[in-house]
């Protein structure tokens, strides 16, 4: 996913020049990539049962990438459009099945490692990003049909890998039911929150979880997120407001981990209405930050997301106790 979306994110303008798009055109293919995103997040989360997670994320890699291959044979916004809405759909069910995966891997393995797999992801658009950076003269077209053929080949190629995902994380001794059912159950009230938060804040840090629980991590991260977004707008010289955004990333880096594997105590379903809760901000964000700018200044309008950190510290403990991840089943000791 992080190769994929940093390649059809760098080359869109070669799209829009390709398409003779103009840019309220532009922006209509992009609502139809959200407006897909968002319907396959729902439907991959009816889906996402234990049993189909490998069918998921292998389908869902393929058709992602063969979207993306799609992509960039268009050239009228009619084909963009349709293009473009298969493309945010398959991009919402590998997401969901990625995330509910990775939920079945931690509490198999016993600790937080969630931190880990969206770290993966960063280093995917990085590899994207630079890949793109390389292939500068290469035309968008054959750039995204090579990376589309790579990448279903990649998928297709780990999808026996995925078929462990089938003993992952099931109650397989007496032992691991109970801590199961020890678990309150996600109440409505609840995984609203985790959504909402989740909507607020769009490097890894599992040890830092292992260690203070995720509820004061995110709730230190939070704070840091506020005070380096503080600095990087209100800051007088580019260095500190280069400082003060790389400040934010890093204290925003661990929230959205955090919040997913709370969610995954209530299943794949409740992992799919956390991440639709939290991609309406992400969508809906530039153009309320956009809004807000023009009617006061774009520094003091970006400072909503500051203001949304500091509320993402206040409820973070609310949100995350008692969801940390579930310890691995244990082999009973045979007695001599």
């Amino acid at each position: 996913m992080g190769v994929v979306m940093a390649i059809w994110g760098a080359r869109m303008p070669a799209v829009q020049l390709a398409a003779h798009l103009t840019t309220a055109q532009l922006a209509l293919v992009l609502l139809a990539a959200a407006l897909g995103m968002v319907a396959g997040l729902k439907f991959g989360g009816r889906l996402a049962l234990p049993e189909r997670l490998p069918t998921l994320l292998t389908g869902g890699a393929v058709g992602l990438a063969g979207c993306l291959a799609l992509l960039g044979q268009c050239h009228s916004l009619a084909s963009l459009l349709a293009a473009a809405l298969a493309f945010g759909a398959t991009h919402g069910v590998l997401d969901v099945a990625a995330n509910a995966a990775a939920v079945r891997c931690q509490n198999a393995y016993g600790r937080s490692i969630m931190s880990g797999f969206h770290a993966a992801y960063s280093l995917g658009a990085l590899g994207g990003a630079a890949l793109t950076a390389a292939t500068a003269r290469t035309g968008h077209t054959s750039l995204f049909l090579v990376t589309g053929l790579a990448v279903a080949v990649v998928a297709l190629g780990a999808a026996p890998a995925t078929q462990t995902l089938n003993g992952a994380d099931q109650p397989t001794t007496p032992t691991r039911r109970g801590a199961a059912d020890r678990r309150p159950p996600l109440s409505p009230a609840k995984l609203w929150l985790l959504g909402a938060l989740a909507a607020g804040s769009l490097l890894s840090g599992d040890r830092l979880h292992t260690v203070f629980g995720a509820p004061a991590v995110v709730r230190a991260g939070a704070v840091l997120a506020a005070a380096g977004l503080a600095t990087g707008v209100l800051a007088g010289s580019v260095p500190w407001a280069l400082a003060g955004w790389a400040v934010f990333g890093l204290g925003l880096s661990t929230t959205v981990p955090s919040l997913i594997t709370a969610a995954g105590a209530g299943g794949p379903s409740a992992v799919a209405t956390v991440a639709v809760i939290g991609y309406v901000g992400l969508l809906a964000g530039p153009a309320l930050i956009g809004a807000l700018a023009s009617v006061t200044a774009l520094s003091a309008a970006l400072l909503l997301p500051a203001l949304l950190a500091a509320t993402v510290a206040g409820l973070s403990h609310r949100a995350l106790e008692n969801t940390a991840p579930c310890p691995p089943p244990r082999t009973p000791v045979p007695t001599p």
